[in-house]
This record gives C-alpha cells, sequence and structure tokens, in this order.
C-alpha cells in the first residue's frame, strides 16, 4: 500500500503534467482554442483538489483493506481523468 504522501505527489505530478501540456498547447497553437484549454486547466486543478481531498478522507477509515479499496478506487480515477484530459487535448 502507498502512502498518503506519496500518492498525494503522484496526483500532483500526474495533474501537473497535464497541465503543463495544456499551457504548451496554448503558447503553441491559435489564440481561438484558447477559452477551451483554460476550462480544461480549470478541470484538473478541481480534479486534483478532489482527489487529494479523498485521500485526507481516508484517515477516516477504519481497516487495512478499506483503505487499500478506497486507494484503488482514486488511482484509477485518477489514471482513467489523465487518459481523458490526454485525448481531449489531441482533439483540439
Amino acid at each position: 500500500m502507498a502512502s498518503r504522501r506519496e500518492l498525494k505527489k503522484n496526483i500532483l505530478n500526474l495533474i501537473g503534467d497535464v497541465i503543463e501540456e495544456y499551457y504548451n498547447a496554448l503558447l503553441e497553437g491559435d489564440k481561438k482554442n484558447a477559452e477551451k484549454i483554460e476550462k480544461l486547466i480549470d478541470e484538473c486543478v478541481d480534479l486534483a483538489d478532489e482527489l487529494i481531498a479523498k485521500v485526507n478522507s481516508s484517515y477516516k477509515l477504519k481497516t487495512r483493506a478499506e483503505t487499500k479499496k478506497h486507494f484503488a478506487s482514486i488511482k484509477e480515477k485518477l489514471g482513467d481523468s489523465v487518459l481523458s484530459f490526454t485525448e481531449k487535448l489531441d482533439t483540439l
């Protein structure tokens, strides 16, 4: 089981990489997609806040099995969301 600290670092690193790609697309691309990219950046930040809040709420869980299941769901949502955000960037 990963520690809470490591999971938070992974969340911030992965979401940070996605945001960095969005900013690169914003700088290199034309201005017509600027609003869409800014909305996607806001969604990324909201997702990071939501996932870190879920990690912090894991202190309330009683058993190790519950904690592992909770962390697995967080990791799955993070992976799916990063792929989704990358696909959205590719379509712009």
